[in-house]
């Protein structure tokens, strides 16, 4: 299974001081920032499906050729909404379908709602208001880490 991933949502942080902002998140120990609607090269492909879509609308041609699969836990378009509990099933099916695939959550994540979203097979986490409005945000991205790495252990060794 692949390794846990924790990518604070840059769209939570302060704008204005955004390299410092994804510095501090990097030093925190955030290995990828989650940065929506910038493009670049050498990116890796998703698939992303929104609340109100089946897992099963990723075919399995669409999955394969994707680098990761993405299930929207709010509606996108703006932070700080209410993590969408209904969500987590499409989670565990998608971990089912494909065991090697970075299954990533993103909309309401954080300390409250990683457990259900790690045991159901997320190893890539997308938090921004529970990272960036933290107090010390280096130790969410470590409790984020720790749950990921825990449900891994646990539910899905090899």
């Amino acid at each position: 299974m692949p390794r846990a991933i924790i990518s604070p949502s840059v769209l939570a942080s302060d704008f204005g001081q955004l390299t410092a902002e994804c510095k501090r998140m990097i030093k925190g120990g955030a290995e990828w920032l989650h940065m929506e609607k910038i493009h670049g090269r050498n990116m890796k492909a998703g698939v992303a499906i929104s609340p109100d879509t089946p897992s099963t609308a990723i075919s399995d041609e669409v999955a394969n050729a994707a680098d990761m699969l993405l299930v929207m836990t709010v509606y996108p378009g703006r932070g700080g909404q209410k993590f969408i509990e209904r969500c987590v099933p499409k989670v565990a099916e998608l971990r089912a379908r494909f065991p090697e695939k970075d299954i990533e959550v993103d909309g309401g994540v954080g300390p409250k709602t990683i457990g259900v979203c790690a045991d159901a097979g997320s190893n890539v986490i997308v938090a921004g208001t529970a990272i960036f409005g933290a107090e010390d945000p280096t130790v969410v991205i470590q409790q984020l880490k720790d749950t990921v790495n825990t449900a891994q252990a646990t539910k899905f060794t090899l």
